[in-house]
């Protein structure tokens, strides 16, 4: 069980709805959150009041108005400090930490290097070292800081706090949240580590004043984070936005999740290398190798990226077809090499989409590994609503 200070601060509706768009958007006066609610702005005063007792929200100085359109009024803002939150994000090779404030704002970042020993206790006793260390930073973090959110590849069952199977660390069904917060006696969230990602850039980044929102990564896999209506999308089972392993080719080679043709197995970074090392016969070539041979004209290192890209364009567009996001973002470690496969990537989405669906554009925004942390920040940032 998690405990009580793992409750939302708040349950109304009315509440609800006035501090999520303070959060999005501060500060807003009380008639633009009455006309963004479609609540009285008595309403919306009395939401408020509360959260202003609480010290979540505050009111600025009266904005002048012009003359004879009415008293001044006085914006409401979010109090940013008045908590702070934890977040990690756990790769194949580190843990990246961060804290963050009410408005996903990093305050200090820090990191971890994982040892041989990938085992959930291993890697829990070093995330128990980082969060201390993030929250000795500043004396007030510590009292002020109650909710850690992690994230991690794979599929995660967030409800439960449970990694059901992720491959990077090499994890089956690891009660993390309970380990975790036995450890670091913190409320904690675990979600899967695009979806995180796809949450901060949703309510804190591109994303922002969007119903309909698509973000994907591309590097080692190939993943994606869908917001439908305003909603992260989990799927019935806690998978949807599997980009990576949409099946553009039944007679394409295995995939480790145990499908054919996948998106991943023509365009992760493995696959990209291990293309490019059987058509030149060179079983020595690195990644780096790889990105060097094709910048400087060879044609089997270019095709190999070249077919990587042509697989993601499919992916999607197979994924804007079908749900018609008004955005998508595209992020991830391969973004460094986009200038070898970023043109096939994007005929491959133009020839793909249905129709109007290939209106919607494709934004790049690279992303370091501690915004992949603010991501799972954002975890215990929105646990504040139910």
């Amino acid at each position: 069980m998690f405990p009580n200070h793992a409750q939302p601060l708040v349950t109304a509706p009315a509440e609800t709805a006035v501090l999520a768009l303070l959060l999005a958007g501060s500060p807003l006066s009380r008639v633009e959150l009455a006309r963004r609610t479609g609540l009285s702005s008595t309403a919306v005063t009395k939401a408020a009041r509360p959260l202003i007792v609480d010290g979540y929200l505050h009111e600025l100085p009266p904005e002048r108005t012009a003359p004879g359109a009415g008293r001044p009024v006085n914006p409401l803002a979010v109090t940013v400090d008045r908590e702070f939150f934890v977040g990690i994000k756990i790769s194949g090779e580190a843990l990246f930490g961060v804290v963050c404030d009410l408005r996903a704002g990093l305050r200090v970042t820090g990191g971890r290097r994982l040892g041989e020993d990938r085992s959930p206790e291993a890697v829990c006793g070093l995330l128990g070292e980082l969060v201390e260390e993030l929250l000795d930073a500043d004396p007030v973090f510590r009292e002020r800081t109650r909710r850690l959110g992690v994230a991690v590849s794979g599929d995660v069952d967030r409800s439960a706090g449970l990694v059901r199977y992720s491959v990077l660390p090499g994890w089956r069904d690891v009660p993390l949240a309970d380990e975790l917060a036995r450890a670091t006696g913190l409320s904690v969230t675990v979600e899967n580590d695009v979806k995180a990602l796809t949450a901060a850039e949703h309510w804190f980044g591109e994303g922002i004043g969007t119903e309909n929102f698509a973000l994907v990564t591309i590097g080692s896999g190939v993943g994606s984070g869908l917001v439908v209506n305003g909603q992260l999308v989990t799927g019935a089972y806690g998978v949807a936005g599997e980009l990576g392993h949409i099946s553009i080719d039944p007679d394409g080679p295995p995939c480790h999740c145990g499908g054919v043709g996948c998106v991943e197995v023509f365009a992760a970074g493995g696959a990209i290398l291990a293309s490019a090392r059987g058509a030149t016969g060179r079983a020595d070539l690195d990644f780096d190798d790889v990105v060097q041979l094709a910048r400087a004209g060879d044609r089997a290192a270019r095709e190999a990226f070249a077919t990587a890209g042509r697989a993601i364009g499919v992916g999607i567009a197979t994924l804007v077809s079908l749900l018609g996001p008004e955005r998508v973002v595209v992020t991830g470690e391969g973004l460094d090499t986009y200038d070898l496969f970023g043109i096939h990537i994007r005929e491959a989405y133009a020839a793909h989409c249905f129709k109007a669906a290939a209106k919607c554009p494709l934004t790049l925004r690279p992303l370091t590994w501690e915004e992949w942390a603010r991501g799972a920040a954002v975890l215990g940032i929105q646990a504040l609503l139910p």
